[in-house]
């Protein structure tokens, strides 16, 4: 209750009075005159009871003010007496009334100094937490890298001390790293030894793979020899790439992959490799699809080769520790929730092995294991990859690996070597088989098109990519392309990207990814302060890491976009968000290691696809130009591999199915 509950009373009384012919002439305000004559129309209105009648014709209460009503009454009473308590405590009502007053506005202020201190002590504290995030993803990014490089180092010192490996690095460094490469040192190297080149090779190699005796008559020894080939994963599929070749006493492995999905699991038909001995792993390039499950392999066979060019040799064991990570982190994650079925495939000690196993083998450089020889040609892709004949007696295969004929920033495309050519049996690729992409220059420009337009009108831009290859490509386009728009690299694509300059930098083609407008970003105080640019960044498929991170705060920005790069699997983050966008969802669930979070969906979403994977037409110029015997396609999806099986049938090339190959001629 407060004075207010007496204005309706004194507006009335102010009015009667204000009415006299003296006064009416004066023009007073009504308000005005009630408040500076309080004293005198309460005074008038105990003493003359006149004025009480009048006031009380005068008197205009709204219903709501019940209170103020009844006072009115009281005040305006017949009874003077009645009248006299009235005021009494109606006076008495407007000091508590100011008292409160008073005292709530103390309280208002304490209240306001409290929430001003709280304010900026919640402002030091997120701050400061600001400032442990940034230092914590200092740490671990750090702590990444140390032990990268504490992963190389061991792997180098094991080397050493290996003669096999040792003999097996020197011979690479003899012979140079490409086919077309002068190998001068080789023949300072042979001249100082007062023998051939030829020779010293062959010394070297006998120390790398001691030659074998074979029992038993020519031509047994022959009808051994013949190339069988099984593969045992990514056939039919995409992922877990493995193909085993055999050829007498001799087995080895043409990569062996990782199948995606929670958890990550070996090659689907391992197990029938697993039945013998392997001599060695031949991995074409440094994706998880084609390598991840090699430490698996090496911790099983302790003698096992894996031998790959020098650029995929470096690559892998960054590929490996991440790999690692993920799987013992998943399977901590299943143990606290009681669940089976993740445990880790393997850990650090069986990656510093694997590591430490590594061969680097030179394009166009022979390598003899056990009874059959092997050679790498360049099979564009990405920065390493390669593809593999094998050859046995007078048979010879040729595994194309992930391939591609364009040339790309980080890498041109393939070349087919001689020895590939007219071979018994063509192992093919056909991620694409089914697809025409079109000039490259034209997606290229037409990604370009779409950043700048996001970044003309104030948006960022995020880009999901695949951390080895794709990321860098699109970094080092845009950075030519775009170089007044900053751009940031995160997570393991920043990673790789610091690796593609180190393995770079001796050779004719050094990379230079981390200039002008491209750097590492500072996560997480980048999140928020990184307002306008482009985000690259891992996962490729938005199945996690910091492009879940990202996208949770580009996605709501109506002016912001996020471009998908790359092959989205159909259970996928980014498949999930094609299909939401094209039926115009409003928002997208995301899992942010284990936190799902609602994010509305304002931003734009396209699929700004850059494959480096060779087309329909690639693939039947890959084929034409090896024309091999018979062709095995693998690494794609069976209807689209009987279509375009169809078409490799009207270029006059037979293609056998997926399976086992060779077992006729072993009969």
């Amino acid at each position: 209750m407060s004075s207010d509950l007496l204005l309706p009373v004194l507006h009335a009384a102010a009015k009667v009075v204000l009415s006299r012919p003296a006064l009416a002439e004066k023009g007073h305000d009504v308000e005005r005159f009630a408040a500076d004559n309080r004293e005198m129309l309460l005074d008038a209105l105990v003493k003359v009871p006149e004025l009480r009648g009048r006031v009380r014709a005068e008197l205009r209460i709204r219903r709501d003010q019940p209170d103020a009503q009844a006072l009115a009454t009281l005040v305006l009473a017949d009874d003077d007496e009645v009248v006299r308590a009235a005021l009494r405590l109606s006076e008495h009502l407007v000091r508590e009334s100011r008292t409160q007053q008073v005292r709530l506005r103390r309280h208002q202020e304490k209240l306001s100094e409290l929430r001003s201190r709280l304010e900026r002590a919640n402002g030091r504290h997120e701050h400061t937490l600001t400032g442990l995030r940034t230092t914590s993803a200092a740490l671990a990014d750090a702590d990444k890298r140390a032990e990268e490089l504490d992963i190389q180092v061991s792997a180098l010192q094991r080397r050493l001390g290996d003669p096999r490996t040792a003999a097996s690095s020197l011979l690479a460094a003899l012979q140079g790293h490409s086919a077309t490469e002068p190998a001068a040192l080789l023949e300072r190297a042979a001249g100082a030894a007062g023998i051939s080149s030829l020779e010293l090779v062959t010394a070297i190699q006998a120390i790398v793979s001691p030659p074998q005796e074979i029992a038993g008559d020519r031509v047994s020894v022959v009808r051994e020899r013949a190339l069988r080939v099984t593969p045992l994963g990514g056939d039919t599929e995409i992922g877990g790439s493995c193909v085993l070749v055999e050829a007498g006493g001799t087995r080895l492995l043409v990569d062996a992959g990782l199948r995606p999905g929670d958890p990550a699991r070996p090659p689907r038909d391992i197990d029938r490799a697993l039945t013998g001995p392997i001599d060695a792993a031949v991995v074409t390039h440094a994706h998880t699809d084609h390598c991840g499950y090699i430490p698996a392999l090496v911790e099983r066979f302790p003698e096992l080769r894996v031998m790959a060019t020098p650029a995929t040799v470096q690559l892998m064991p960054a590929m490996w520790a991440d790999s690692a990570k993920l799987m013992i982190r998943r399977e901590r994650t299943y143990r606290q929730w009681g669940a089976d079925g993740a445990t880790a495939l393997y850990g650090r000690a069986a990656v510093e092995e694997a590591a430490q196993r590594c061969e680097e083998v030179p394009y166009g450089r022979p390598r003899q294991v056990g009874e059959v020889t092997l050679e790498l040609f360049p099979a564009g892709h990405i920065l390493g990859a390669a593809g593999v004949v094998v050859r046995a007696g007078d048979q010879r295969v040729a595994i194309s690996g992930d391939i591609s004929g364009f040339n790309q920033r980080t890498v041109d495309g393939y070349q087919i070597p001689e020895s590939a050519r007219e071979a018994d049996l063509l192992v093919l690729e056909s991620t694409c088989c089914a697809e025409t992409h079109g000039p490259r220059e034209g997606r290229v420009n037409d990604l370009v098109k779409a950043v700048g337009d996001v970044h003309a009108a104030g948006g960022r831009v995020l880009i999901p990519a695949f951390a080895l290859g794709r990321a860098q490509e699109i970094a080092l386009i845009l950075q030519d392309r775009l170089p007044h728009v900053p751009v940031l690299l995160d997570g393991m694509a920043a990673d790789v990207a610091a690796a593609f300059e180190r393995v770079t930098a001796e050779g004719p083609a050094p990379l230079r990814i981390f200039q002008g407008s491209v750097s590492r970003a500072d996560r997480p105080a980048d999140l928020d302060r990184f307002v306008s640019g482009v985000v690259i960044t891992t996962s490729g498929m938005m199945t996690g890491g910091p492009a879940v991170q990202w996208a949770a705060r580009i996605l709501p920005e109506p002016n912001g976009a996020l471009f998908l790069s790359g092959y989205q699997d159909e259970e996928s983050g980014g498949a999930r968000l094609l299909r939401l966008a094209e039926d115009g969802a409003a928002s997208l669930t995301l899992d942010d290691n284990g936190v799902e979070r609602k994010v509305p969906i304002r931003a734009r979403i396209e699929m700004m696809r850059l494959s480096a994977h060779a087309d329909k037409r690639g693939l039947l110029d890959i084929a034409d130009e090896v024309a091999a015997r018979e062709v095995m396609l693998v690494h794609g999806f069976s209807a689209r591999q009987r279509e375009f099986a169809k078409i490799l049938s009207v270029r006059r090339h037979s293609s056998v199915a997926s399976g086992v190959w060779g077992e006729q001629r072993q009969e």
